[in-house]
């Protein structure tokens, strides 16, 4: 991409020639475009898009152009035309690595890609299939859908893109071998979407004589009415198929042309069997005798389309509808008033063409956000010298209807602003609402917590507004509870802490009706909200609804100390990063639930207490980790055998969260009936590897079992994967209990686990641990595991539960621990009091 965010251009300009037009005798311009519309309309369909294109390449190395681009209108996303293929974006990703992306929501969005979700920062579902023939690389297969947040994309989804794909690669490779250059050098083809759900328009027609009664009906009506029996041919068959009071309307209209004696025509609607209204047109024919003797009539079934316009020519409210590609469709009467333009000029020419004040870069982002997220976006738009409307976009797959109402005292007056130089599409203002949403998003898919959500907006959001307070509200059980605050007089927002939504307050209005609020002084404040109480005299206020994928989250406040004004540039961009906090803030709580629920799992399945036996000391220490979910897969466990034996267990199961948790359990309680089982150790490790695999939960496992004979120590040890023990001998020599080890669980089924005898002397410790405990990022994990082993050795005579804190006391000091850490110690004495 060559740009993102807003740039000034009129997307109502036509500008060069007809895209693909190669050869003079225009074949590419025929046979180009229609096969990359075809797969484009054809994906979309197939994975539940409401638009999406086709990159291909160009005659510039390394340079991708947007060929096609299906359900959205190709001037209002210029920006996006080009694409370089080695930019951070997932059209370039998907085209270098020859691999496809799937991007379920905005919050994996933010993960992997968050250049595009700065320069597109509303809720969307993106799918990327790279357009390949052998080793030829054409280009990239888009299709943008409704997010789906926390589910992936699933594999018939995945499927049916990358089987479009091959077959659009199959035949660009075929044009390519009849000799057409397969590139594209010019604009994209804008493609509109077939209409979704819309039922096929049926007419039936019938010829009604007046002298005989006979009525003849074809095949069409005889449909439409819900019949395919042969037609009686009587005028009584026929209304027997409407609704009483629709066969009177019909006889008494039938009666009034026949009477009229001229050429005439009357219309009504009638409900016909199936529920739905028609229309019904019935024509007078001039019979011998200068009477009309018959009637000729036709039935057409609308479906309700009729009744939604008349319905919205009624409403208090101008209402105009447009296609995806920007061309208007539909104008209720008030709208013609207010526009002073009649329907006739506005239908089919472009929103620009019909609204010039649309061109303006931050009312294109909002409906760019409108196309992209599938939901209503409002906002405030100065449509010339002191005029302004309030608009409102409702998105859906054919469209999007807008909402105008005249606004008499809007919260933003041009004149007001600071400085000329700051202004509406200023240079400066632009930049700023480049850098904002980039350098947020960036570190809001670092924040993991409400708090560090918070943080990172306090850091990021009030410095580039020349902010002073904030203050973030989260919604639960339809109160809005204060979870952030700074700027503010100590103690001034307490009175507003879980104040429920039928409160009149700016912060919960801004959350119920989805709308941003905006006061560019706290005398405007004071007249909107007469008894909210004020914080200061002086100063401007921002109240942002926080809203992720069209769930209510809270809502956000801004604080400035001095009046000020919002332009339309910066309205636009606190709208959007509204909605990345909200996005950010809906993942956080998610983390949140779940963190705690792995945790009472994993308090549930670690062991409440270890065993206690003559002769062995045992202690065990457990440490979260500090970043992601916390809660991770390692646990420890003391096992009594039943054969005067101790079983020692620790182990390590990928990843975080509740499946981390959940699998660990299982693998604890395997190893555990097992091991009470009596088998081996070998067949312990062999038999929780087989058991994993079995489970296929998508994680594999690492583990160390040593089973220890208290009176002899006699000591047998098997290793999958796992570190290497320390050993520290009586005399104080610490050194790696070196243990040949096996493949690590829930990989191979036919592993085997070589096991290692040895004996504890008495006054020796055995410790077994995680990685977590001596892997450091930038460091190698034996410089790691000497650290430990030196820690170890330098305990010396202390008690095992001090020896144990010595061990973790660095890395429970530690303010960035990217791991869980278990620590398990086993001490054999000559005789243990």
């Amino acid at each position: 991409m060559t740009s993102h965010g807003v740039a000034g251009h009129d997307p109502s300009a036509e500008t060069g020639d007809p895209p693909g037009r190669t050869d003079t005798d225009g074949r590419l311009l025929d046979a180009l475009p229609l096969v990359l519309s075809e797969a484009a309309l054809r994906t979309i369909e197939a994975v539940g898009g409401y638009a999406g294109g086709v990159y291909l390449r160009s005659g510039t190395p390394g340079l991708l152009r947007m060929a096609v681009l299906a359900g959205l209108p190709g001037a209002l996303f210029r920006p996006w035309w080009r694409m370089h293929a080695n930019r951070p974006f997932p059209v370039a990703e998907a085209h270098r690595s020859g691999q496809p992306v799937h991007l379920a929501d905005v919050e994996e969005a933010m993960r992997q890609f968050p250049q595009l979700v700065a320069s597109l920062p509303f809720p969307f579902a993106s799918l990327y299939a790279p357009v390949v023939s052998g080793r030829e690389r054409f280009g990239v297969l888009v299709v943008l859908r409704t997010p789906t947040p926390g589910v992936p994309v699933n594999s018939r989804d995945r499927t049916r893109m990358a089987r479009e794909a091959q077959r659009l690669g199959a035949s660009l490779a075929r044009l390519a071998e009849a000799g057409h250059a397969v590139e594209w050098p010019g604009e994209p083809v804008c493609v509109q979407l077939p209409s979704g759900g819309t039922k096929p328009v049926r007419i039936g027609y019938f010829d009604w004589d007046l002298d005989t009664g006979t009525v003849t009906a074809d095949a069409g009506l005889r449909a439409i009415l819900g019949d395919d029996t042969p037609f009686p041919g009587t005028f009584e068959a026929l209304t027997a198929r409407l609704a009483p009071e629709d066969s009177y309307a019909l006889w008494t209209m039938a009666r009034r042309a026949a009477e009229s004696g001229a050429q005439m025509a009357r219309r009504i609607r009638l409900k016909g069997p199936d529920g739905g209204l028609h229309l019904l047109e019935v024509s007078a024919r001039a019979s011998p005798g200068d009477r009309p003797g018959r009637l000729s009539g036709s039935l057409v079934d609308l479906g309700t389309g009729l009744i939604g316009s008349d319905a919205t020519d009624r409403l208090p409210q101008a209402i105009l509808a447009i296609d995806r590609l920007g061309r208007i469709t539909y104008v209720n009467h008030l709208t013609e008033a207010l526009l002073g333009r009649p329907r006739s000029s506005l239908a089919g020419s472009t929103l620009w063409d019909a609204l010039p004040w649309f061109r303006h870069p931050a009312y294109e982002e909002h409906l760019r956000a409108a196309l992209l997220s599938d939901e209503p976006v409002h906002f405030l738009a100065h449509t010339g010298e002191r005029a302004w409307l309030s608009v409102s976009l409702y998105p859906g797959h054919d469209g999007v209807t807008t909402v105008l109402r005249p606004e008499r005292d809007p919260t933003y007056q041009p004149g007001s602003l600071a400085r000329p130089d700051v202004g509406l599409g200023s240079p400066a203002d632009q930049a700023s609402a480049l850098y904002r949403p980039v350098a947020l998003a960036i570190a809001l898919t670092e924040a993991v917590t409400a708090r560090q959500v918070s943080a990172v907006v306090t850091d990021e959001l009030l410095p580039a507004f020349g902010g002073r307070q904030l203050a973030i509200y989260l919604l639960s059980d339809r109160h809005l509870y204060l979870a952030w605050e700074t700027g503010f007089p100590t103690g001034f927002l307490e009175p507003f802490d879980g104040v429920g939504l039928d409160a009149r307050m700016p912060g919960v209005e801004t959350l119920t009706t989805g709308r941003p609020l905006f006061y560019e002084s706290m005398q405007q404040l004071s007249r909107a909200y007469p008894d909210l109480p004020l914080d200061a005299n002086t100063g401007a206020r921002a109240f942002l609804p926080l809203i992720a994928s069209g769930r209510p989250v809270g809502s956000c406040i801004l604080g400035f100390d001095r009046p000020r004004g919002f332009s339309p540039e910066e309205r636009t961009v606190l709208t959007a990063l509204a909605g990345l906090i909200a996005q950010a803030l809906e993942r956080a709580r998610r983390y949140d639930s779940e963190s705690a629920l792995a945790r009472g799992l994993q308090d549930a399945l670690l062991p409440r207490r270890l065993p206690v036996r003559d002769k062995v000391d045992t202690v065990a220490r457990y440490l979260p980790g500090t970043q992601g979910m916390d809660v991770g897969g390692d646990w420890y466990d003391v096992i009594e055998t039943g054969q005067g034996q101790l079983a020692l267990v620790v182990g390590d199961v990928q990843g975080h969260g509740v499946a981390a948790a959940a699998t660990m359990g299982q693998l604890r309680s395997a190893v555990r009936a097992f091991a009470l089982g009596g088998l081996p150790p070998q067949d312990v490790v062999r038999g929780t590897n087989r058991l994993l695999i079995d489970l296929d939960p998508g994680q594999f496992a690492s583990c160390c079992y040593v089973v220890l004979d208290p009176e002899t120590g006699a000591t047998q040890a098997v290793r999958a994967g796992h570190p290497q023990p320390l050993i520290r001998l009586p005399d104080g020599t610490t050194r790696v209990l070196e243990l040949p080890g096996g493949l690590v669980l829930g990989i191979d089924d036919q592993a085997s686990y070589p096991v290692t005898e040895l004996r504890l002397a008495p006054g020796a410790v055995l410790a077994l641990f995680t990685d977590g405990l001596v892997e450091q990022p930038g460091h190698d994990i034996d410089e790691g595991i000497e650290r430990l082993r030196r820690t170890f050795s330098a305990t010396g005579a202390v008690s095992l539960s001090e020896t144990a804190d010595r061990l973790v006391r660095d890395a429970r000091q530690a303010t960035d621990r990217p791991d869980d850490i278990a620590l398990l110690l086993a001490a054999r004495w000559a005789n243990l009091a």
